[in-house]
């Protein structure tokens, strides 16, 4: 899977239909293996985020849990933190 793509499920707020737009057209990106297609795939591929965007909002809209919602930015810290220990600090010149 694309590290890129985030999860959407179980934020307060929920996710923005931007921020679901954006992961249909990574997931499509990243399986068609081109970040920018070609005049002759461009409907294809505006095709298939449509129907991926539809499927994710249909997939949120579904799925239920007892957990309570996750803070954005609680989650943002806890990525940083994880970047730091697996790739070090930008001051560490690594």
């Amino acid at each position: 899977m694309c590290r890129n793509i985030r999860t959407l499920f179980n934020f307060e707020p929920p996710a923005s239909d931007a921020e679901i737009r954006a992961a249909a057209i990574q997931f499509v990106r990243k399986i068609s293996g081109t970040a920018k297609p070609s005049k002759a795939n461009s409907a294809v591929i505006d095709q298939a985020v449509a129907e991926v965007e539809f499927s994710v909002k249909a997939l949120l809209d579904a799925l239920v849990t007892t957990a309570p919602p996750k803070n954005r930015e609680d989650e943002i810290a806890k990525a940083r933190a994880r970047a730091a220990r697996r790739f070090g600090t930008a001051a560490s010149g690594n």
